[in-house]
């Protein structure tokens, strides 16, 4: 993508995206010079970013199948970010046709290509919102329209919560969620972790991160992971790096909280 091309209303080129510079570190082209040049600045302070992120999106394709065959037809997806391969729908309809997803970004672009991508899927929409205002969100007209709360969804928040540093309105948007999950509903969630990293690495980051619509990137660790899921079952093997949830070509990988990482957890009421 170049910033000759038509750029939808809203945008700044010159701002990095989070949604695009994570479509730049799984090989997309729908980003823009300015997410390119983040994107390697970051790369540059984490070289094992570009393996993260698609540990990080095999674990979605991975729980969005497991809760698909286990008989949930209704997902959430907070914070999609641009489509790419196994999008949400796709995994989820590959088991269960019938299965309804809704999208939610506040990007732009990522609106007008989920809209391209799925105008001839009559299960599947994308919606406009913004997750730091969860209450508008769960009661947007498309949202309701699409997802019936009385039964079972997945609401899914995949390396969305990290860029919110106020603990306190990340325990406000999981309680907002939580009041309208039903028995059998379930919460998806992945979040960056830094672990052992120096503090100037650490402090190297978040300025990558400052400069993008964004504004922030905050680690969080396990214990705080579950106590958000505070009071649901998590599937097992409970909150571990993404690449160790039920990972499918190789059973025996480490569990390695000491390095810098993406940790995933799946809580069901």
């Amino acid at each position: 993508m170049t910033e000759q091309e038509a750029v939808p209303a809203g945008i700044d080129p010159s701002i990095p995206s989070v949604a695009r510079m994570y479509d730049y570190y799984l090989g997309g082209k729908d980003n823009f010079a300015s997410d390119r040049e983040a994107a390697e600045q970051f790369i540059r302070i984490v070289p094992g970013i570009r393996e993260m992120a698609r540990d990080n999106r095999a674990f979605l394709s991975r729980a969005v199948e497991l809760l698909a065959r286990q008989g949930v037809r209704q997902f959430l997806d907070i914070g999609s970010g641009l489509p790419t391969r196994d999008n949400v729908h796709q995994v989820a309809q590959r088991v269960a046709p019938e299965s309804r997803v809704v999208y939610v970004d506040n990007d732009p672009i990522v609106l007008v290509h989920g809209r391209a991508l799925l105008e001839d899927n009559a299960f599947t929409s994308v919606v406009q919102a913004d997750m730091r205002e969860p209450e508008k969100l769960l009661t947007h007209p498309q949202v309701e329209s699409a997802i019936d709360f009385t039964r079972p969804v997945a609401v899914l928040m995949v390396s969305m919560l990290h860029f919110i540093p106020d603990d306190a309105l990340v325990a406000r948007i999981m309680s907002e969620i939580r009041q309208r999950l039903v028995p059998g509903g379930h919460l998806v969630i992945t979040h960056a972790f830094e672990a052992e990293v120096s503090a100037e690495v650490r402090e190297a980051g978040q300025k990558v991160y400052r400069s993008t619509s964004a504004g922030a990137l905050t680690s969080r660790g396990p214990e705080q992971l579950a106590e958000l899921l505070s009071g649901m079952d998590l599937l097992e093997p409970g909150v571990v790096p993404v690449e160790a949830w039920r990972p499918e070509y190789d059973e025996d990988v480490t569990v390695d909280f000491t390095k810098p990482g993406i940790l995933g957890v799946v809580g069901r009421l």
